[in-house]
């Protein structure tokens, strides 16, 4: 899948970091208009001073272009609906196995070295450990300095050093602290609990460490929902394994039955396939999440893609089984659907990982 090209969409409009992607590229709610779309001609539009359909045609020219795409569509006043080519999600889902645990990290950062001061809190510290983790995974190199000024704000500046080609970045990190140690907080929430309330919220959040909160196990629960959905998969992984279905991207996934199926299996069909794609296109766009938030030393921009992804997974789960039900027996379909679960729980394990929060195979 061209997910550098889909991602780009998000950057014209949303920033250099591409940090507001959320609306730009989505699944349609509907069948009908492709597998992915978006309006980001609407928003360059004001900034171009062209009309939208305009803006549009020109993103359907460059896109229509891109290996893995199969077309590009402008709809109404200047939307642009986009088509994967048949083979695309399968390179997808082979490129997160292919990768496993290195999916996620790049190159986005090489040249850069960070000098990351950090204020006296837990809450600081945990921030510099996973902020300095989430830049080494973009390449660049870190030095962390506690004790870096008291309550200084949140600044980053970048300058040239010895080396043309390295630019240093001092940082100092503020956060809100919860108020309690980091022994007490681990007391009461346990290392993973404690770890994902502090990180989950933004830096200028009060945390919640509400024990009631984190360590509920069920849907309200951002944290229970991403490691149950890690567990799940890596029961599926089990059970598939003892049914003799292993994992296959370059399977058959369309669930459609026949072609002259009934109006309720098409539908069965189309729902299912928005779901898949929806899982798809959070993992297609992993990679840059992890850049953002390296860039942007927020972490809660990891958890809250770890929610999503965990959230597309129930989703995809629901409506296309990666196992087979009943008298139904294995088939190749299968195979692909548990290679897509296969590359959900990658993300959410690499996600974790740089959270420092275990990934449990059980739950």
């Amino acid at each position: 899948m061209p997910a550098d090209d889909l991602a780009s969409l998000d950057a014209e409009a949303g920033g250099a970091d591409g940090g507001a992607r959320r609306g730009i590229v989505r699944v349609p709610p509907r069948p009908g208009c492709g597998d992915f779309a978006s309006h980001v001609a609407l928003r360059l539009a004001a900034a171009s001073g062209q009309a939208p359909r305009e803006v549009a045609e020109v993103l359907r020219r460059r896109l229509v272009e891109q290996p893995g795409i199969e077309r590009v569509e402008v709809a109404g006043p200047g939307f642009v609906n986009i088509t994967v080519a048949a083979g695309a999600h399968a390179g997808l889902v082979r490129e997160v196995l292919a990768q496993g645990a290195a999916y996620g990290q790049g190159e986005g950062l090489v040249g850069t070295r960070l000098r990351l001061r950090y204020q006296d809190g837990p809450r600081a510290a945990l921030f510099a450990e996973v902020v300095a983790r989430l830049a080494t995974a973009c390449g660049a190199g870190v030095d962390v300095l506690p004790n870096g000024g008291g309550a200084a704000p949140l600044a980053a500046t970048s300058a040239p050093t010895g080396d043309a080609e390295t630019a240093t970045e001092a940082v100092v990190l503020s956060v809100r602290e919860p108020g309690r140690t980091l022994g007490e907080l681990v007391e009461s929430l346990g290392r993973d609990g404690a770890r994902w309330a502090l990180l989950s919220a933004a830096a200028h959040d009060v945390p919640s460490c509400d024990p009631a909160e984190v360590l509920a196990q069920r849907e309200s629960n951002p944290l229970f929902r991403v490691r149950y959905a890690h567990a799940r998969v890596r029961a599926l992984l089990r059970n598939g394994r003892d049914l003799g279905v292993e994992p296959d991207p370059d399977g058959p996934f369309d669930p459609d039955g026949p072609a002259n199926a009934d109006a309720a299996t098409r539908a069965t069909g189309d729902s299912a396939a928005r779901a898949r794609g929806a899982l798809l296109a959070l993992l297609a766009d992993y990679p840059r999440v992890v850049e953002a938030a390296a860039r942007r030393h927020a972490p809660d921009r990891v958890a809250r893609e770890l929610t999503a992804v965990a959230d597309a997974f129930f989703r995809f789960h629901d409506g296309c089984a990666p196992l087979p039900r009943g008298e139904e027996k294995p088939s190749a379909a299968h195979r692909a659907r548990l290679a897509t679960a296969e590359a959900a729980g990658t993300v959410l394990a690499n996600g974790l990982n740089l959270l420092g929060i275990s990934a449990p195979a059980h739950l």
